[in-house]
């Protein structure tokens, strides 16, 4: 099962800091939901281990998490694949863009892609597209926090 989800963010910090905060291991463990380790194994690449609870199931993910068509300051495109034992796997991308709100403002915009496998597949479509934006947006909104805050 494939979803979308897009949507935007101001941030109330420039642009150099926001991009900096987006590779920012320390920064995205905090923002992504349920996440319990985040490791930096390369530049572009991390390990992630999260955990989630999507209707009746709470799965812990084990993944990979990769940083790709980085132009810096302005976009890359992250993309992860988990998997959660029993419950099934995970995987997505997300395409971010970033454009200056003026001197001490940006605009984080993201196009995501996500599918799912597994038992988790089976919860139907609304339950999993609603989790998923609220997980989205979550991410979004309390990294927005902890660069512009």
């Amino acid at each position: 099962m494939a979803l979308v989800i897009e949507g935007e963010e101001r941030i109330a910090a420039p642009l150099q800091k926001v991009w900096e905060a987006l590779n920012d291991p320390v920064i995205l463990k905090d923002a992504i939901p349920g996440c319990q380790s985040l490791e930096m194994k390369s530049p572009t690449e991390m390990a992630a281990t999260v955990v989630l609870k999507i209707g009746p199931i709470k799965a812990t993910f084990n993944g990979e998490v990769t940083l790709k068509n980085l132009k810096p300051p302005h976009s890359y495109t992250i993309q992860g694949e988990g998997k959660g034992g029993i419950a099934g796997f995970a995987k997505g991308g997300a395409d971010v863009t970033l454009t200056a709100d003026g001197p001490d403002a940006t605009v984080l915009k993201y196009a995501a892609k996500a599918e799912v496998g597994g038992k988790i597949a089976q919860l139907g479509s609304r339950l999993i597209e609603s989790t998923s934006k609220k997980l989205a947006g979550q991410f979004f909104s309390k990294f927005g926090e902890k660069v512009g805050g």
